[in-house]
C-alpha cells in the first residue's frame, strides 16, 4: 500500500534490527516424533519427482531471508517520460523516501536520480553508515533513478545516499528530496513527511480574494531566526510553534495583510540567512517540524494573512552533502563554469537548460504551494538569471546563439515556472526580485512577458533612500529623484520594497539614514513610509524598520523590542499601523494601483519648495484622495491645493499627529473648497502643511 497522499495518516514502521521472520515455535519431543520421518519421506519423494512436497511448501516461504533492499517503483512509465522531458511537476510525490507498505510489511522506499553512478547506496542509522549493506537498483529506462524498498524502516531514520560515480569518486550525498534534514552543523537527511490536518479551509476558498491585484498588499518581510529569541536564552531559536504565538497576533495588530519569510529551506550557514539552501524541500530544522511550520502558517491564515515564502531557483552552495558534483558530475550546475558559477556568492549556478532540473526546480516550487499552502513565493537574484553577463567581465562569459547577454534558458525556464504557478495555483502570486530594466518580468507568457504577478521596485528604492538621505535644504535640487518613479510606475506591476537588503553591511537602519536631529530623523523617516503607501504599487517593510530600530539588522541576535517603551519609536509603530489601516480601507490606493489612471500629478514641479500634491484613484470618483508631501522642515501655512471636484475635504491622515510624536501640525476640520482655479483645476483648498509632514485629503 502506498502513500502519495499527504493528507492521509502516516504509515508507521516497527523499528527493528531483524533482517527475517521469525519461525515458529515447536517443542523438541514433537520435532523429533513427527518431522525427522516426513523429512526423510520428502527427501525420498523429491527424488522421483519434482513436485515440492506440503510441507517444503510451508517452510520455505518463511525460512526465505528478505533481501536489505527489494524491487519496488512508484514510477510510471508516463513519470519517466515527464521527468525525462522536464514536465513532471510532482517529483516530489515519487523522488524521495516514502514510507510505504510492501509485501505486508512496513518501510520506506528510497529513489534518487544519479544517471552517472555505477553504484548507489542508502546509508543509515538503522544499517551503522555501512556504505555497501543496502544498494539500490538502477532502473533499465535510461532515466538515472536508482530505487528499492528497504523494510522496517520508517519516520525519524536518518540517512544519506553512498555514491561511487564513474569515475570511482566515493560521495556521501544527502537527499535532494529529503522531507527533513538533521539541525546543522549535522548533514543527513530525515526520514519525514508532510501530513497534516488543515484547519484553513475559510482562508483557502477565499484567498483569490485577498491576493487579487486590485486588492491590499502590504507585506511584513522577516527572518525567522532573528526577528525575536527567547529574553531566557537568548542564543536559542523560537520554533515556528513558538513564534505562531507572538508573531501572528503582532503582524495582525500592526495591519499586514501579508508576511514574508526569508528563506526557511534547510540551508547548512546560518549567516547565508537561508539564501545558500541544501534541503530544497525541508523546512529548517533549525526551528521544528514541517507540521510546526505548517501550523504557523494555518494560524496566520486563521486571521486573514498570507504567508509569502522568499524561492532561491538562482544558485546553491558547493557543501559536500549538497547537489553540487551530486554523482561526480556538473548533474545539476551548469558544467560550462562561465553560466555554472556565481562569482559573487561563491556558488553554483543550475543548468537551465536540462529538462530534469527544470523538473526539479518547478517541482519544488509547486510543493511548497501544494504542501504547505503558501500564498506565494518571492523569486529572488532573478537579474542574475537572466543576463549570462551578470557580475562577470569582458572575457568571462559567453554570448547566447544570437550574440546578446541573455540567458535565454533562464528566461525559458522562469516562464515556464510561472505558468505551472498559476496554472496549478491561479489563487497565488509570484513576485520578482529583479534589479534591471528587463523588459514585461510581471506581463504575462502569452504577451510575451517573463510571467511574474509581480516585481520589485528597486529603483523606486534607491531613488526615494539616496533623496531622503539629503538634508532638505538641498532637497530642491534632487527634486527629479523623488519624482522619476512615476515615470515608469505602471510599465510593471510594481512592489515598493524598503528590505532586509538596505539595512545591512554598514548602510544603517532606516532611521539613521535619515538627516537631522532625532526629531527630524524620526519625522523623515514618517515622512517617506507615507509617500510609500500613497504611491502606486503594492508595499512591503522589513522587520525592525515599523518601529524604527536604530541599528542595523543582525542576524545573529533579536530586534531591539525594548525601544517601544520610548514614545518615539511607539509613535513610529502607530504611523505604521495607521498607514495599512489607510492602505487597506481606500479603495483609491489599491483599485488601480498599477493603473495610469490611479494616478495624476496635481503639482509635480514644486522643487523650490519641495513639495508633492498628487491624487489617487479608484473606480468611483467619491473615493479620490489628494495628498501633499512637504519634504521640508517649514510649516506651509495658507498652501492652496486645487482639488478634483468641489465641496468639503477632509483630512484623514497626518503623518505630524502627535500620536505619532509629531508636532501636532494639521487640519482639524473639513476644508470647503472654494472656486478659485489652482494646478489647473477648478476648485482648490488653502490647507497647512506640517514640517516633514504627509497629508492626506477625501472629499466628505
Amino acid at each position: 500500500m502506498d502513500l502519495p497522499d499527504p493528507e492521509r495518516a502516516p504509515i508507521m514502521a516497527k523499528k527493528t534490527t531483524k533482517t527475517e521472520p521469525e519461525l515458529p515455535k515447536v517443542k523438541a519431543e514433537k520435532a523429533s516424533k513427527a518431522v525427522k520421518p516426513k523429512i526423510a519421506a520428502v527427501k525420498k519423494t523429491v527424488t522421483k519427482t519434482t513436485k515440492p512436497a506440503k510441507a517444503e511448501k510451508v517452510t520455505k516461504p518463511i525460512v526465505e531471508e528478505r533481501k536489505p533492499v527489494e524491487v519496488y517503483s512508484r514510477f510510471t512509465d508516463f513519470d519517466i517520460s515527464l521527468f525525462q522531458s522536464g514536465k513532471h511537476y510532482k517529483l516530489y510525490e515519487k523522488l524521495g523516501s516514502h514510507v510505504v507498505e510492501h509485501n505486508g510489511v512496513i518501510g520506506t522506499y528510497f529513489a534518487v536520480w544519479a544517471p552517472n553512478a555505477q553504484f548507489v547506496a542508502v546509508m543509515g542509522g538503522f544499517n551503522g553508515w555501512n556504505r555497501g549493506s543496502h544498494p539500490l537498483y538502477i532502473r533499465w529506462d535510461t532515466s538515472g533513478i536508482w530505487e528499492g524498498f528497504i523494510p522496517n524502516v520508517g519516520n525519524g531514520e536518518a540517512y544519506k545516499y553512498f555514491i561511487k560515480s564513474s569515475s570511482g569518486e566515493e560521495l556521501e550525498k544527502g537527499d535532494p528530496f529529503a522531507l527533513r534534514w538533521e539541525e546543522p552543523p549535522r548533514t543527513a537527511s530525515i526520514v519525514a513527511d508532510t501530513f497534516y490536518k488543515w484547519n484553513d479551509k475559510a482562508w483557502m476558498d477565499k484567498r483569490h480574494e485577498h491576493n487579487a491585484l486590485n486588492k491590499p498588499y502590504s507585506v511584513y518581510e522577516m527572518h525567522v531566526g532573528s526577528w525575536a529569541r527567547n529574553p531566557e536564552s537568548p542564543d536559542a531559536f523560537y520554533t515556528y510553534e513558538q513564534l505562531a504565538d507572538k508573531l501572528v497576533p503582532y503582524v495582525k495588530d500592526m495591519g499586514f495583510t501579508h508576511v514574508e519569510f526569508m528563506p526557511i529551506m534547510e540551508h547548512p550557514y546560518y549567516p547565508s540567512w537561508g539564501y545558500q539552501i541544501s534541503g530544497f524541500f525541508a523546512a529548517s530544522s533549525r526551528y521544528g517540524t514541517p507540521q510546526q511550520l505548517m501550523l504557523l502558517i494555518e494560524r496566520f491564515h486563521q486571521e486573514g494573512i498570507g504567508v509569502i515564502l522568499d524561492w532561491v531557483p538562482s544558485h546553491f552552495p558547493g557543501d559536500a552533502h549538497g547537489i553540487y558534483n551530486f554523482d561526480g558530475t556538473h548533474l545539476y550546475e551548469h558544467e560550462d563554469l562561465r553560466k555554472g558559477f556565481h562569482p559573487d556568492w561563491k556558488s553554483y549556478i543550475f543548468n537551465y537548460g536540462r529538462n530534469e532540473v527544470r523538473a526539479f526546480l518547478i517541482s519544488n516550487a509547486l510543493f511548497w504551494l501544494d504542501r504547505y499552502h503558501a500564498d506565494g513565493l518571492r523569486v529572488d537574484a532573478v537579474a542574475s538569471m537572466l543576463y549570462l553577463d551578470y557580475s562577470r567581465n569582458h572575457g568571462e562569459w559567453e554570448t547566447n546563439i544570437y550574440g546578446g547577454n541573455e540567458n535565454l534558458e533562464a528566461i525559458s525556464f522562469l516562464k515556464e515556472f510561472n505558468e505551472a504557478c498559476y496554472s496549478h495555483y491561479p489563487d497565488t502570486q509570484t513576485i520578482a526580485e529583479e534589479s534591471t530594466s528587463f523588459t514585461g518580468v510581471s506581463r504575462p507568457v502569452y504577451a510575451g512577458g517573463l510571467g511574474f504577478g509581480m516585481k520589485w521596485m528597486m529603483g523606486w528604492m534607491h531613488d526615494t533612500i539616496d533623496y531622503f538621505s539629503q538634508d532638505p535644504i538641498h532637497r530642491k535640487y534632487h527634486h527629479n529623484e523623488i519624482t522619476f518613479s512615476l515615470i515608469y510606475a505602471f510599465t510593471e506591476n510594481f512592489m515598493l520594497p524598503l528590505s532586509h537588503d538596505e539595512v545591512v553591511y554598514g548602510k544603517g537602519s532606516m532611521l539613521r539614514k535619515m538627516p537631522g536631529d532625532e526629531w527630524q530623523q524620526f519625522a523623515n523617516l514618517r515622512l517617506l513610509y507615507s509617500f510609500m503607501f500613497t504611491h502606486p504599487g503594492t508595499k512591503l517593510l522589513f522587520m525592525g524598520g515599523e518601529f524604527a530600530q536604530g541599528s542595523e539588522w543582525n542576524y545573529q541576535y533579536s530586534l531591539d523590542w525594548h525601544v517601544l517603551e520610548y514614545p518615539n519609536h511607539r509613535g513610529m509603530s502607530e504611523t505604521v499601523k495607521a498607514l495599512n489601516h489607510l492602505y487597506k480601507t481606500e479603495p483609491a490606493l489599491y483599485e488601480k494601483e498599477f493603473a495610469y489612471d490611479g494616478f495624476e500629478w496635481i503639482d509635480g514641479g514644486n522643487a523650490d519648495d519641495s513639495i508633492l500634491v498628487f491624487a489617487r484613484k479608484g473606480n468611483d470618483v467619491k473615493n479620490d484622495l489628494v495628498v501633499v508631501l512637504n519634504m521640508t522642515p517649514v510649516i506651509r501655512y495658507d498652501f492652496r491645493v486645487g482639488v478634483p471636484a468641489k465641496g468639503n475635504w477632509k483630512e484623514i491622515f497626518d503623518s505630524d499627529a502627535k500620536k505619532f510624536w509629531g508636532s501636532g501640525v494639521g487640519n482639524t476640520v473639513a476644508l470647503k473648497s472654494e472656486l478659485v482655479n489652482w494646478h489647473g483645476r477648478e476648485n482648490s483648498i488653502n490647507i497647512t502643511i506640517p514640517p516633514l509632514g504627509a497629508v492626506v485629503f477625501k472629499k466628505v
